[in-house]
């Protein structure tokens, strides 16, 4: 797909410390979202993050997503990507942990960010 457009948000949200950005780009395929996530992962800075939880819905419809190790992140964004109908966009949200557990708390963080995400992108940022 070449040079992705590539959208940062960075500090959308902070809970106990840990802080949050989202990112997206389009993504026609796995191997779209694997450049996507590399390119991020330049920036040292989300290299070093804890988690970059990210999905995408490719253009035949077929989800697919990677936790990071943020267990069941990954199905937030798949979910809010189908009810905003958006396909072959890719969107991370990235976590610096900052020491305390969220619980239930981290889904509703990664939703603050998704939403920001798509509100961005509506008005035209991506």
């Amino acid at each position: 797909m070449g040079n992705p457009t590539l959208l940062i948000l960075e500090n959308i949200v902070q809970d106990r410390g840990s802080k949050y950005a989202v990112s997206g780009g389009s993504a026609a395929s796995r191997a779209d979202v694997d450049g996507f996530l590399k390119t991020l992962k330049k920036n040292r800075k989300f290299a070093k993050a804890t988690h970059n939880t990210w999905a995408v819905i490719l253009p035949d419809g077929t989800p697919v997503k990677g936790d990071d190790g943020e267990s069941g992140a990954g199905m937030v964004i798949v979910r809010m990507l189908e009810r905003a109908g958006l396909r072959g966009h890719v969107v991370v949200v990235t976590r610096w942990y900052g020491g305390v557990k969220l619980g239930g708390d981290r889904f509703r963080r990664v939703q603050d960010c998704v939403h920001a995400y798509l509100e961005a992108r509506a008005a035209g940022q991506a």
